[in-house]
């Protein structure tokens, strides 16, 4: 099955900042190895660390990093990949699901819209139609003091984000997202992917269903 990487650009000028801002991806390693981490992007690891993540993402054949940056510098990134083989979204085999699995802007750029423009450009020219996209929610990751929203309203935000690109909500039984009723699920089942694997997410989705 082909993985769609085609490289796209956007330039968004802001006056407060008097640059360019680019978003653009998905970004090869090579080209992310030549560019550096804004030290306010430590949601997940430490920025050094979270820079060699994302040039392993960007390696592997599924992985795409989609980064805004100005001069090089990167500011805000989006990730795609696999899930990992120990989580349960990984048991249906499936080589047309992938996850969006983190989204980050750094504190210095909020309020600029580039969570929307990042996810919006990993969607564009048709390059995830023949995937399942899905993105797990967990209130624990939220960055609610930073941002002083209570946990109902990071997940409008949230789901108001992925919204931008028709990602929905969907149910599941899952003991991770069923652990916080603020926790979701969230999908995009591209216009070409086979019924065949949309019952077998479906199955991925509800697996207590089938244990019977």
């Amino acid at each position: 099955m082909e993985h769609r990487k085609r490289f796209q650009l956007i330039e968004k000028y802001v006056p407060s900042l008097q640059k360019n801002i680019i978003i653009s991806g998905p970004i090869a390693p090579e080209q992310l190895r030549n560019m550096t981490m804004d030290t306010a992007l430590d949601a997940f690891r430490r920025p050094l660390e979270q820079h060699e993540a994302l040039i392993e993402i960007a390696s592997l054949p599924e992985g795409r990093i989609i980064a805004a940056s100005i001069d090089q510098h990167i500011i805000g990134y989006v990730t795609f990949h696999y899930p990992d083989e120990y989580e349960r979204w990984s048991k249906g085999k499936m080589i047309d699901l992938v996850e969006l699995g983190a989204i980050e802007v750094s504190d210095n750029y909020r309020g600029l819209g580039l969570g929307k423009d990042l996810v919006q450009l990993s969607f564009a020219k048709q390059q995830l139609d023949n995937m399942i996209v899905y993105t797990t929610e967990y209130y624990w990751h939220w960055d609610l003091e930073g941002s002083g929203l209570n946990v109902w309203d990071y997940r409008k935000m949230m789901e108001k984000l992925m919204q931008t690109v028709d990602m929905i909500w969907y149910a599941t039984d899952d003991e991770e997202i069923c652990a916080h009723p603020a926790n979701c699920l969230m999908v995009k089942i591209g216009s070409e992917v086979p019924l065949s694997s949309i019952e077998r997410f479906d199955r991925v989705r509800f697996r207590s269903r089938f244990m019977y």
